[in-house]
C-alpha cells in the first residue's frame, strides 16, 4: 500500500470507515471507490518507526507467532481528520494510518 503523492481525494477523510476487526478494514470515499484492506496487509503495512525500521532491513513487519491467536484488530479509532489508530491483538499500536495509505495510490 504505497502513499500516494497527490491527486483527487488526496489527504481526504472516507466517507465511512468500516472495521471487520476479524478480517479487513473497508473505507467508502467521497468519489465512489471502495477500498477493502486484509487484516494481514494492514498490519504489514504498518507505518510505525519499529515497522518502517524492520521493512527497510529486509524483514516483515510482523510475522503471525505458531500458537498464537489470529491476528485481530483490538480497537480502531480516527485520529482527527488525518487517519485511522489501531491496536492489533497482539499489542502493537503506534501505527497510525493516514488516509493516503490507507487509499494505496
Amino acid at each position: 500500500m504505497p502513499p500516494r503523492e497527490g491527486g483527487p481525494g488526496a489527504g481526504s477523510a472516507p466517507d465511512a470507515v468500516d472495521v471487520d476487526r476479524d478480517r479487513a478494514v473497508t473505507l467508502t470515499w467521497a468519489d465512489g471507490t471502495t477500498t477493502t484492506v486484509a487484516l494481514d496487509d494492514l498490519r504489514q503495512a504498518c507505518p510505525c518507526a519499529s515497522c518502517r525500521t524492520r521493512r527497510e532491513q529486509g524483514h516483515p513487519a510482523w510475522s503471525p507467532t505458531p500458537g498464537a491467536a489470529p491476528l485481530q484488530i483490538a480497537d480502531a479509532h480516527l485520529v482527527g481528520n488525518w487517519g485511522l489508530g489501531v491496536t492489533w491483538n497482539d499489542g502493537h499500536r503506534t501505527g497510525i494510518y493516514s488516509w493516503e495509505l490507507l487509499r494505496g495510490e
